[in-house]
């Protein structure tokens, strides 16, 4: 497999966007029927190798796309995801498939009688779900693989990983099996894979997308994409209030899919940081990023802003956060003592970090220091109108391995692999992940825009200019 340089229209049906599927069906040029059959045949050839889906149900999916193209047949509407097939993290309520958040503890879980309020929204846009796709155990690692589900691999390299922990929406994307699939991102989930698989990753400003379990402090939902456009189509059909999230934001007067070509963004200032003066990161993933960086700030026609900033690191205070009550959740539940040895390497090891470190742990003082970086954030953005990093510290790492401790011979243990992801989910930003080119060994490296709350325009314009000025390449799977 290597890296094949595609256009943006291209009449690889694998490499087809699904802003170019739906516009075919919908025009009665394609058929949803052949659509989801296609896929289904890129799924068989693709799949075995890196386990990106984890079910299947081809019948359901062509009940749904044999209904569409009835409509089409009848001159009836259909929607602007019409015919396209996606994957569902299996996080996502999809009605027909079963939840396990990659844990053997959730193998035998019900079957779902209806959709989340994102995948909802997708369907009603006439988008097929084929299937769910590979996560991390719970969502705690940044690649994927479960003692349920074993290991999913990264197209451009099966011995690397596609990332965590929407991992399996990745890789599924990033091989061309389907040209959508759906993503959570609680501290660099979307973003991180995308960086990993050459992807485009947007995580949303918090409640742009209603959630289905009500209020969150840093979980978002989203999408793996192929094209920019994809990903603001995706967002114009999921985005919008919702009375039973109350985080849900309001209803934009404009379409996201349009700003991708009117915005003008020109003269906007944007802060580049290496580190965040807290990150170890590559020196090859650095200087790809920040090439890929001067690029777009020259054809966007930013201004760039010299400031030294060197923000809380929130990787500790947030791990902190999110894992102090960890145990005894688990214990509550059932989980703990007995079924440790049930739980996937990564999460034991997350585990027995948790407990030599529990003396360390002070929640309220976490707090505090997260509410300071907010504060330092809300600064920030009072001199700029955005900021750039790398997407990821390193390269795609071993698919079985654990998240690496020690970048460039450095000492990454306060870091990790995402060490700019968790920013955004503390402070509610919106944050892009984008292709900025390749490692000398042929494996994709990320470029990070983190934009104003609520801003995801600002972001798909300048992620749109990228597309344009720097072209992308994908994974050849033949």
């Amino acid at each position: 497999m290597g890296p094949t340089q595609l256009p943006l229209n291209t009449e690889r049906p694998d490499m087809r966007s699904a802003t170019e599927t739906a516009d075919l069906v919908r025009r009665g040029e394609l058929s949803a029927m052949q659509s989801v059959r296609a896929a289904f045949q890129r799924i068989e050839k693709s799949n075995p190798a890196l386990n990106a889906f984890i079910q299947l149900d081809q019948a359901a999916a062509e009940a749904a796309a044999h209904a569409i193209d009835t409509r089409v047949a009848r001159g009836e509407p259909v929607g602007p995801l019409a015919g396209v097939p996606i994957g569902v993290k299996d996080i996502e309520s999809c009605k027909g498939f079963r939840v396990t958040q990659g844990s053997w503890f959730l193998r035998d879980s019900p079957l779902c009688s209806e959709d989340s309020r994102h995948v909802a929204r997708l369907r009603a846009a006439d988008a097929i779900p084929v299937g769910m796709t590979a996560m991390s155990e719970f969502g705690m690692d940044s690649a994927t693989h479960s003692a349920l589900w074993g290991v999913t691999r990264n197209p451009w390299n099966p011995a690397t990983t596609p990332g965590g922990s929407s991992g399996g929406s990745a890789a599924a994307v990033a091989a061309g099996m389907v040209p959508l699939a759906t993503g959570t991102d609680a501290g660099g989930s979307i973003r991180e894979p995308a960086a990993f698989t050459g992807l485009v990753g947007l995580k949303p400003s918090h409640g742009r997308i209603p959630k289905q379990d009500g209020f969150s402090n840093f979980t978002t939902c989203g999408v793996l994409a192929r094209t920019v456009a994809d990903c603001a189509r995706h967002l114009d059909v999921a985005a919008g209030p919702h009375d039973g999230d109350r985080q849900s934001l309001p209803a934009l007067p404009y379409k996201y899919e349009d700003a991708l070509q009117t915005l003008d963004i020109g003269g906007l200032r944007v802060l580049w940081s290496d580190d965040l003066g807290y990150a170890v990161v590559d020196p090859e993933i650095l200087a790809i990023a920040r090439s890929a960086a001067e690029r777009l700030i020259s054809a966007a026609c930013l201004a760039q802003r010299s400031i030294d900033f060197r923000p809380v690191n929130p990787y500790t205070h947030w791990g902190t956060v999110m894992l102090a009550n960890l145990e005894a959740e688990w214990t509550r539940s059932g989980i703990l003592p007995a079924g440790f040895d049930r739980l996937s390497k990564p999460v034991q090891h997350l585990l027995n970090l948790v407990r030599a470190n529990r003396h360390k742990m002070d929640v309220p003082a976490s707090w505090k220091q997260l509410h300071r970086l907010e504060q330092q954030m809300a600064g920030l953005f009072t001199e700029c109108d955005l900021l750039m990093t790398p997407a990821t510290a390193c390269r795609p790492y071993a698919a079985d391995g654990l998240i690496p401790a020690v970048v460039d011979g450095r000492d990454a243990s306060e870091s990790g692999a995402e060490p700019f992801g968790a920013l955004v989910n503390v402070c509610w930003n919106p944050a892009i992940s984008i292709p900025a080119g390749l490692t000398a060994d042929g494996l994709p490296v990320g470029l990070q825009i983190i934009g104003r709350r609520h801003r995801e325009d600002i972001l798909l314009r300048l992620a749109r200019i990228a597309e344009q000025a720097m072209p992308w390449t994908f994974p050849s799977m033949e």
